[in-house]
């Protein structure tokens, strides 16, 4: 079973995460940033994980300490249900079009993490989200994950452009680790 349960807690948050690889698509997210709940929403939606988060952080100072520990925690949960890889796809990439936007993001699970991302906002903030803490989650999450992401949106709308994100970046994610062989994916022999 690729299914974990972590806490984090720190001066700043405590967060609780499930997270079910091989799940359908159900979730329950309380970050207590509206916005972030409903890219973490569509992010399980459209990636087929069942995830539940519960976070409480220092919101009245900004959102910045919240969505880095979220992408900290999650990285890391996703990393331990992901196993020792053996049989996974480990590289997938997806192209999500939402209206003017258009997000596309290849991942590797590769035990190495780096990110690279390609996108630019037009406000500081969606809804209760700043929209500068988008690149720090996906960061975070890959330094956690120890994965690779490459991430590019275009667009005019930034609800648009970020929530095509979280949807690439979901699928993506869910076809690099499906299960299709038996052996590691890597010429080293380990991931």
């Amino acid at each position: 079973m690729r299914k974990k349960t972590l806490s984090r807690k720190t001066n700043e948050t405590d967060i609780k995460i499930s997270l079910d690889l091989d799940g359908e698509g159900l979730f329950n997210i309380n970050t207590g940033i509206e916005f972030f709940n409903h890219m973490l929403d569509s992010f399980a939606k459209h990636g087929f994980f069942d995830l539940e988060v519960n976070a409480k952080g220092d919101t009245g100072v900004d959102d910045h300490h919240t969505v880095e520990d979220v992408g900290i925690l999650l990285g890391k949960i996703y990393n331990e249900a992901i196993g020792d890889k053996k049989g996974i796809r480990r590289m997938a990439h997806a192209i999500v079009p939402m209206d003017d936007a258009l997000a596309t993001v290849a991942v590797d699970i590769s035990g190495r993490s780096y990110s690279v991302l390609n996108f630019e906002f037009n406000k500081p903030k969606v809804g209760d989200l700043s929209t500068e803490n988008v690149e720090h989650f996906f960061e975070s999450f890959a330094n956690s994950a120890e994965i690779n992401i490459n991430a590019k949106v275009d667009g005019e709308n930034d609800h648009h452009k970020i929530e095509a994100l979280f949807k690439s970046f979901a699928r993506a994610l869910k076809d690099a680790s499906i299960i299709e062989h038996e052996s590691i994916p890597s010429t080293k022999g380990i991931l």
